[in-house]
């Protein structure tokens, strides 16, 4: 067959070789992306069978350049995966578009997952921002570096709801919160695409994965779900559904089982309700060696069979197991698979390129001036991970003042510059990374000593000789900074813990510092809730950063010295205890509510009847609430925030919920609150969350400062899984209800008619 090369018309790109080096984007929702279908069809139609195979093909570009040439040549590769040298991605797309039998081009894809060069904070992180729109611009300033180097295909966002923090891809959520996940995942997934996938700046998103991944049992990664199809609907689908709607490009199946059936080849998945039901007319890649998965998995023989059954599932595009391109001619040629099958699945592949651009267009772009680590990308990163840190605790010692003349700065991960990028920074650089104790030493003002006694050389250390040294030392100093927390390789994929503490003897060095009494301010950089409960009792501060990225040691300065305010909230409930998991904040009604005094074990009397206790459904050893609840944050002031009001109590069906709400900075400095909405009902045909986050502003106020906040809520927005398996709303009364946590919320009753 003729080549399809003369396809392509090499255009001009004139335009685009003059760029920001970083901007802010209003982030709005873009018109629906289109592709020239009639293109792509006749692009199928001159496709023989191997061609069509070939194009549900991708690989690891790691591996022997040779043999990856070789096998482009021969038309057996769609997408390659991590490679990210510009030139050797033009080299290999000109293999594919002028020598390979279809001439198609291939789709260079990577884990970009919170940044690029440049490494933002986690997208745990990112989410304890409640600033969807500097997320979005952060995340569009990674597709400006990730794009200069050739990559058009980001695995990311990843959205699954994750409720057990042992579980190490937490760090890779935006948290427990199905509203949350989805303003952040849409977020993503607007900054990466831009207005246009064709823009060469542009980047497909991938929405991942797809689904209840993150309810792994036990907290394993890997391991099986049991994900009721109610609760999928009410808790896990919303982000995808939300990403879906707003155009992304593809979807990503998900490693796990539910109720036995491995997602890669679950047809209900992947076609009756991503398709069926919410019109996503993209496409599908597994997770890597998914769909050979089935076969561990138990639900495949064989390859063979698993490459069956994935396709006949929607899964489109076979990442890394190899198993469409040695078993789909044979399963066609048999009729066993049926080509039209094969034929929709390698149209929606098609369609992504076309999308891309790369019809027209394949190679990389070029431009007059880098993105990478441009001033204005560097700016957005300091400022997302400042407005990612979360302050638990504060006695009044922060902000640090020009009374501070000595600083002793200890902990392991003061000068981590590795692990402060956290997990997935696979491009990061650590020679770029501004550390803690490299902005210390950059930013204060020459009349302030820092001294720097690390202690311990990595939070796993267990070596104690450096403790005395430090004891000293805290007694010269005027306040003590203890930077603390987890190696970049304590979370992540496969990186799953039992215990939720500090590890090594990071506790044992703060028990040191509190024993002096010099002010303690403590940092934690880590990839997921930690139990700090022993830890905040020891600390006169405690600033929770998460893996902050490449400038998280400015931010961390600025933070400290109040040159900025922390206003970051939790994104994820922090447990008093690894035995409280799950925790969070929407349970549900149960018939015997905890009142909240539970959990003290003195108070459980000896040989009395079993009754005397009460019963509710709670600990006998400890309180049934968590260390901190979903949406806290501290800053340098206060807030009052005053009662919900509403345009009117009753609302029909397809109404609009319009609230207002007042909010008063009350202290002394200039600050940041997040106005959280929740809304909760005590009954309902099936039981449902106490309350759910349903909307959350930003707000910023002078001293003595009011300001109104005016928002509303489409009553549609309250729909959830009705008893019949229907989704829609329920006629009744709600309580909507306002404040800036979960926990710390004034309500209002309202009803829809």
């Amino acid at each position: 067959m003729k080549p399809m090369k003369k396809i392509y018309s090499i255009i001009s790109i004139s335009a685009f070789l003059c760029f920001p080096g970083g901007f802010e984007t209003d982030c709005a929702a873009s018109e629906t992306e289109r592709y020239d279908d009639a293109r792509v069809e006749e692009m199928l139609s001159r496709m023989n069978l191997d061609d069509k195979i070939g194009q549900l093909n991708q690989v690891d570009g790691r591996t022997d350049l040779k043999k990856l040439g070789a096998a482009i040549r021969r038309g057996e590769i769609s997408s390659v995966m991590n490679i990210t040298d510009r030139s050797l991605i033009d080299s290999l797309q000109r293999i594919a578009v002028e020598e390979s039998p279809a001439g198609i081009p291939i789709v260079f894809a990577r884990d970009i997952v919170h940044g690029f060069r440049t490494i933002l904070p986690i997208p745990l992180g990112q989410a304890a921002s409640f600033d969807p729109k500097l997320v979005c611009s952060a995340a569009r300033n990674t597709a400006l570096e990730a794009t200069e180097c050739g990559i058009r295909w980001a695995f990311a966002p990843m959205m699954d709801i994750a409720r057990d923090p042992r579980w190490g891809r937490i760090a890779e959520s935006f948290g427990e919160d199905s509203y949350l996940s989805s303003e952040m995942a849409v977020a993503v997934t607007r900054g990466y695409q831009g207005d246009s996938l064709a823009d060469p700046f542009s980047m497909a998103a991938c929405a991942k994965h797809f689904a209840g991944y993150g309810a792994a049992e036990g907290g394993r990664d890997y391991n099986t779900t049991y994900i009721p199809r109610r609760a999928l609907y009410d808790t896990f689908f919303p982000p995808f559904k939300a990403c879906a709607e707003a155009g992304i490009a593809s979807f990503m199946s998900s490693f796990n089982d539910n109720d036995g059936e491995p997602a890669t080849g679950n047809r209900w998945l992947l076609t009756d309700v991503l398709r069926g039901e919410w019109g996503f007319d993209g496409m599908v890649v597994s997770d890597w060696g998914s769909v050979g998965g089935l076969v561990p998995h138990g639900s495949a023989v064989d390859k063979r069979d698993a490459a069956k059954q994935c396709l006949a599932a929607g899964c489109d595009m076979d990442m890394m197991s190899y198993s469409y391109l040695r078993n789909l001619k044979e399963l066609i040629l048999s009729g066993e698979i049926d080509v039209a099958v094969l034929d929709e699945s390698v149209r929606r592949v098609l369609r992504l390129k076309s999308r891309l651009g790369l019809l027209d267009y394949p190679y990389s772009r070029r431009t007059e001036h880098t993105a990478l680590y441009s001033d204005a990308v560097l700016d957005t990163s300091c400022r997302l991970a400042e407005e990612s840190s979360v302050l638990l605790k504060n006695d009044g010692v922060l902000p640090l003042g020009d009374e501070v003349r000595r600083v002793l700065v200890t902990g392991p991960m003061a000068d981590a510059a590795y692990d402060q990028l956290g997990t997935w920074s696979l491009d990061g650089e650590k020679s770029r990374t501004v550390t803690p104790l490299v902005a210390l030493r950059t930013m204060l003002p020459e009349t302030v000593t820092v001294e720097y006694i690390p202690a311990l050389e990595y939070p796993r250390d267990e070596d104690v000789a450096g403790l005395a040294v430090l004891r000293r030392a805290a007694r010269r100093a005027d306040v003590v900074i203890a930077f603390v927390g987890e190696e970049q390789m304590m979370s992540g994929e496969a990186h799953s813990l039992s215990s939720l503490r500090l590890q090594g003897h990071q506790t044992e060095l703060l028990r040191t510092i509190a024993g002096v009494g010099t002010p303690l301010v403590t940092v934690v950089l880590a990839g997921r809730p930690l139990v700090v409960g022993e830890e905040n009792d020891l600390s006169s501060a405690l600033l929770y950063m998460w893996h902050p990225g490449t400038m998280g040691g400015k931010a961390a300065v600025n933070l400290l010295w109040g040159h900025s305010a922390p206003s970051g909230k939790l994104p994820v409930t922090f447990p008093r205890c690894e035995g409280q998991i799950p925790i969070y904040y929407n349970h549900k009604h149960t018939s015997h509510i905890a009142k909240g005094t539970e959990g003290d074990l003195s108070r459980v009397p000896r040989e009395k009847p079993q009754s005397v206790m009460g019963h509710t459904s709670s600990y006998l050893d400890v309180p049934p609430t968590p260390q901190f609840p979903f949406g806290f944050g501290l800053t340098y002031t206060e807030f009052e925030i005053g009662y919900p009001r509403l345009s009117s109590s009753e609302l029909p069906g397809d109404g609009i919920l319009r609230l207002s709400v007042d909010v008063r900075n009350v202290g002394t400095r200039e600050g940041t609150e997040v106005v959280q909405f929740y809304v909760g009902r005590k009954s309902a045909s099936v039981t449902r969350p106490m309350k759910e986050l349903k909307g959350f502003v930003r707000v910023s106020l002078a001293p003595g400062e009011e300001h109104t906040i005016k928002y509303e809520i489409p009553v549609s927005e309250l729909a959830f899984c009705r008893k019949d398996m229907t989704w829609g709303i329920e006629k009744g009364d709600y309580m909507l209800m306002a404040g800036n946590s979960s926990d710390n919320i004034k309500g209002v009753k309202f009803k829809i008619l």
